[in-house]
Formats: C-alpha cells, structure tokens, sequence
C-alpha cells in the first residue's frame, strides 16, 4: 500500500492542499493517518476519493452534495461523466484516477470512447500524451510507483498496435527505418511515429527499444531507407548526444534523419544538412503533408 503527503494529493488532483484541509474539518471527505513522529499521510482509499472529488467538483457538483455521496455513488456519477462531453483536461483527469486505481477496464473503456468520438490521432496529441507526461512528472516526484507507469504504457502500446495493424502501405509510399539508440526504452513516441507514416501509405522497418548501432548499420544496408527517425528520452545521455547525432549523420549520409526527444528538443546541437529535430510530435504529421506536396 502506498502513502501520499498531502503535496502528493495536490499535483495529483489539482486541488490547492489548503482546500484539502478545509474539506478535511468541514465535511470529513479526508482522514489522515499519522506517523509516529506526528505527520500527516494519505492511502490509496484516500487519494482514489479526492481524485473523484475533484473531476466532480471540476464539473459543477457543489463540495457540500459531493461529500454527502458514498465512495460508489461518487465512482458511478464520474463514469457517467466521463461518457458524456468533457474536456480534455477532464479525460485526462479520469484516466489518472483509472491508473491509481489499476483499472483496465475504465481505462480502455475512456480511450475507446474518446478514439470513436474525436479520431485515434487526436485522441493520442490532446488526451494520451498530455496524460503521459503527467505520469512522467508524477513518477518523478514520487507521487506515484512504476506500477503505475508500467500498467499505463502497456495498454497504451496496446493501442497503438492495434492502430499501427490497422494502417496499409501503398506502393507509392517512402521507406522509413525507425529504431531507439541502445539503452532507450521509452517506446510509446515511436510506436505513434510508425502510426503517423503508416497512416500516410509510407513503409515502417520498426526495429523497437535499445537498438545496437551494429545492428542499425546491417538493417540499413540491407534496406537503404530514405529516412531514418527515432525518440532520444534519456539514452544517449547529454555528454554523448552530439556524438551520436553526428555519428548518425555521418553514417548514414544518403538519409534524412529525424530526431526527437528530451535529449535533442530545446538542446543546443550542432545538425549535419540530413538531420532535422522534430520539436512535437504534432511536426512529424506535417513533415509528412509537407513531403506529399513536395513529392
């Protein structure tokens, strides 16, 4: 079981720990544990409430009708919700509270909705990943466990399999050569890259997480791709980056490289002619309109 510091239930929530407190003597919603040493903690049940309160209150629902309801009461009254027309700030609101509380179920149920009511893509750039880099921050402040991160990813890549198997190749299409550098794990930004060119007629040569250059090098040779695209989150590290970046470049003259990522956004790199940073992943859809009129 976990334990959250009341900091901990305000990233979480988006409700100001000075509320919480009120609500805590007003209406009981809380209440703390200590430990031994006098200070103040929350578990599971207690995050898992405040998360409902929250999109509730979010939604028009006075603080003095919310804490009248009984925890399922409040679980039924957010599903209903969440079927209805929300924001997207909500959505993601909802899908926080399906992975604090481990719910596959919901949680599909959400994206499945949002997919039939807005579109796979923009369900992934205005929900998904908005959604994971809020996991991203709360994983990094300890707010939330790997579990947590682990349990989202996997049904996210879930997803975008089933989109990428969907999409069909046309003879017309370019080749491109997507890979992760070796020791890059973070999956999910490539795995909507192939989606995005699959989804345009283009040919994927997907060669996934922590690729050995030796291995990019025989793939490359034995395909000659016309681009090259890949996700740098956190491997290389920042001493090593521009090492790769022009190593790629030098290698694989004849290509365009695409790069993307924590490690080359925002960073200030030296680029070779064919290499090109994609700042969002939005600039990957119209790198890709933009080669279509060209072509």
């Amino acid at each position: 079981m976990s334990t959250y510091s009341i900091k901990d239930l305000e990233q979480l929530s988006g409700i100001k720990a000075h509320t919480l407190r009120i609500w805590e003597q007003r209406y009981k919603l809380l209440m703390p544990k200590r430990t031994d040493t006098n200070i103040r903690y929350y578990e599971d049940q207690d995050l898992k409430l405040i998360l409902n309160v929250a999109l509730l209150n979010d939604n028009g629902y006075k603080i003095s009708k919310i804490a009248k309801m009984s925890v399922e009461e409040m679980r039924e009254e957010v599903y209903s919700l969440t079927k209805r027309t929300l924001t997207h700030e909500d959505q993601i609101h909802a899908l926080t509270i399906c992975m604090i509380e481990m719910d596959e179920e919901r949680f599909d149920k959400i994206l499945s909705t949002n997919i039939l009511k807005i579109g796979f893509e923009q369900t992934m750039l205005h929900i998904i990943y908005p959604f994971l880099a809020k996991v991203g921050v709360l994983w990094q402040t300890g707010a939330i466990n790997p579990a947590h991160e682990h349990f989202i990813s996997n049904l996210v890549r879930q997803k975008l399999i089933v989109a990428i198997d969907g999409q069909m190749y046309r003879d017309r299409g370019r080749k491109f050569l997507l890979f992760l550098p070796e020791g890059e794990l973070h999956e999910i930004g490539l795995l909507f890259a192939a989606y995005l060119i699959k989804a345009k007629g283009h040919k994927v040569i997907y060669l996934g997480q922590s690729t050995p250059y030796e291995d990019l090098l025989s793939v490359f040779k034995l395909h000659t791709p016309d681009f090259l695209l890949t996700v740098i989150t956190t491997s290389p590290s920042s001493e090593h980056i521009q090492q790769y970046v022009s190593s790629l470049s030098e290698h694989f003259p004849q290509s365009n490289i695409l790069l993307t990522g924590n490690q080359v956004i925002g960073k200030d790199l030296d680029t070779p002619p064919n290499v090109k940073i994609l700042t969002a992943f939005k600039q990957i859809k119209v790198f890709l309109e933009e080669m279509e009129t060209v072509g």
